[in-house]
């Protein structure tokens, strides 16, 4: 399937959803404000955020905005072929500013939006996917630079368990955790990926649910309680979370039988 790109104001309520395409919303003008799965932020002009595929987001404009949107589907030209490396930038949701030379490309990027649609009354697929695609080549070599002469270090996984379970409760980042370990995010994450076969978003969020779980079954806590110590959003934001993964509401399982509950696996990874 085509990229699509489109410029549109956000409306000023909150509103949330996950959809199956990865997403990348750039501010043109005016402000927002952004949670994905617990890591919030806001955005201005020349500011955005990562929308991984499948992620939970909460957003609402601040009252006069203007943002750009690439819906980028997983088979996209932009994601697949000589350019799969570039999904590698979803691996985990984050914001990040523009620097000058991506400012430059934002301006020409909407005025050849904007020359397509006047020519055929609607934004071609192939310039879409051509503006898509450089955008997100110039991003990649931002946030994830190749480390070529840096070798895999060996992580304390034990060590960051213990750390991601003392902190849980503040919604912790992939930054964070590559704080812990003394690593940039880029190498922290390689390095993660390397030795774990998950990216640590992916293995933070399975720990958070872990523990839920865990609380569910072993205390009376209200799930609004197990959402804050488990470093969501709020109640929802858990609920939706823990159905995508165990294929049930949390409130069922504090009604199944112990012997069942015990033995129940996640059967879609987060």
């Amino acid at each position: 399937m085509p990229s699509a790109i489109r410029l549109i104001p956000l409306d000023n309520m909150t509103k949330h959803h996950d959809h199956d395409f990865h997403q990348i919303v750039v501010g043109l003008s005016g402000n927002a404000e952004f949670e994905i799965e617990g890591l919030g932020g806001s955005i201005a002009a020349l500011s955005g955020c990562i929308v991984p595929a499948n992620h939970v987001h909460y957003y609402e404009g601040i009252g006069e905005n203007r943002q750009l949107i690439l819906d980028l589907p997983l088979d996209s030209h932009a994601m697949t072929g000589p350019n799969r490396e570039l999904a590698r930038l979803f691996d985990a949701p984050r914001f990040f500013a523009l620097d000058e030379p991506l400012r430059l490309y934002m301006d020409f990027l909407t005025r050849e939006l904007a020359q397509s649609h006047s020519q055929s009354g609607a934004p071609q697929t192939t310039t879409g996917d051509m503006l898509a695609t450089t955008f997100l080549g110039c991003l990649y070599t931002r946030l994830h630079p190749h480390l070529p002469s840096r070798q895999a270090r060996r992580l304390d996984i034990k060590a960051l368990d213990r750390f991601i379970q003392r902190h849980l409760h503040r919604r912790l980042t992939v930054a964070d955790l590559a704080a812990e370990a003394c690593l940039s995010e880029a190498h922290f994450s390689e390095c993660f990926r390397a030795q774990t076969g998950l990216t640590p978003y992916q293995y933070l969020l399975r720990q958070r649910l872990g523990t839920a779980r865990y609380l569910l079954t072993t205390t009376d806590q209200p799930l609004s309680e197990i959402a804050a110590s488990t470093g969501f959003a709020n109640q929802s934001a858990l609920s939706h979370a823990f159905r995508r993964a165990y294929n049930h509401p949390p409130s069922e399982l504090r009604r199944m039988p112990a012997a069942s509950n015990q033995g129940l696996a996640i059967s879609r990874a987060p």
